[in-house]
């Protein structure tokens, strides 16, 4: 059997970040661990938003709102279970959690009611509407959590000890790291397969032309909202792996910056490229680790990247190792 070349240029992809935290691990280097679990975190973001920006054209500046909720899920469940005081809604009480698992499930369902919401009233515009839409409920959603100081407020809320992991040690830096890899995997593989769905099929011609889609029975705005949920619930569930990796929570998940970096990270690596969403993280991360240490200002050098790839490479870096996306 003979891969493709992005096939290869994939698996060398999933390989490379699997190996950085062995080696470093091998070489007495454990904070390269942290690295590359922050690479496959915010790889697992991006894959949420590739969902929606790759396949469907919505170029979403409001996913740091999903990402922030369920980063919040995780701070909030993990302070109750710790308090050992309940969550009082009035006319019931419900216990707080630290097993990751259930806190996963809720960051899910919360982001992805959350997406549902913002999503039903977002998708009536399209374009620059679309993306100030998106952006202002972002916003909105972090100033709400600036101004709840049951949870922090402004200075945000510690996770005293990591939650657990049924049958595995999340304290060590290396089981977490596998934690996060097995579910970018995960959100790898649900990518692949609705990609090649009848309705990822549906959301990508919906991209190119709304009017033909409509025109064969196909409601466009149901699909993208469908996708819009879908994407803000694996966001959600990066966010509350990224509370985890960090032990905290604060609003700043929650900033358009956070949402501006999630499609750096997809640009860097290729839109709507399976596998370019982690590739710009690692890209990203190792940008920031290298430069970072240099200068405050290893953002411009960032800048300077970005635009070589807008201008020269704007299928990313799969994209300029791979060649044009295949369809079909």
């Amino acid at each position: 059997m003979t891969l493709s070349r992005e096939t290869a240029i994939n698996l060398a992809v999933a390989l490379v970040l699997l190996a950085v935290p062995l080696a470093a691990l091998q070489f007495g280097n454990p904070f390269y661990v942290t690295l590359a679990t922050r690479m496959a975190v915010l790889g697992l973001a991006a894959v949420g938003l590739n969902l929606a920006l790759g396949l469907g054209g919505l170029v979403s500046f409001g996913h740091a709102a999903f990402f922030g909720v369920g980063g919040y899920a995780a701070g909030i469940l993990a302070s109750h279970a710790f308090s050992g005081v309940p969550f009082n809604f009035g006319l019931f009480t419900l216990p707080g959690t630290n097993v990751m698992p259930i806190i996963w499930i809720v960051a899910m369902l919360v982001g992805g009611l959350l997406a549902a919401a913002i999503g039903a009233i977002s998708l009536r515009t399209s374009g620059v509407y679309f993306i100030m839409i998106t952006l202002a409920f972002a916003q909105m959603t972090f100033y709400f959590a600036i101004s709840w100081p049951a949870y922090g407020g402004e200075d945000g809320l510690s996770i005293l000890v990591r939650n657990t992991m049924p049958g595995f040690n999340t304290m060590v830096p290396l089981n977490f790291f596998f934690v996060c890899y097995g579910l970018l995997l995960a959100a790898i593989l649900f990518f692949t397969l609705f990609k090649g769905s009848r309705f990822g099929a549906a959301l990508q011609a919906s991209r190119q032309n709304e009017v033909r889609v409509a025109s064969v029975g196909i409601a466009p705005f149901r699909i993208r909202l469908a996708a819009f949920v879908l994407s803000g619930m694996i966001t959600a569930l990066a966010g509350a792996l990224y509370a985890d990796l960090n032990r905290f929570v604060s609003p700043s998940m929650m900033s358009w910056h956070m949402s501006g970096e999630f499609i750096v990270l997809i640009i860097l690596g290729g839109v709507g490229r399976i596998w370019g969403p982690v590739a710009g993280a690692m890209l990203f991360v190792m940008f920031e680790y290298l430069l970072g240490g240099l200068t405050e200002r290893w953002q411009l050098f960032l800048g300077l990247l970005l635009l070589g790839v807008v201008l020269f490479a704007r299928g990313g870096l799969i994209g300029l190792l791979a060649g044009r996306a295949r369809h079909g």
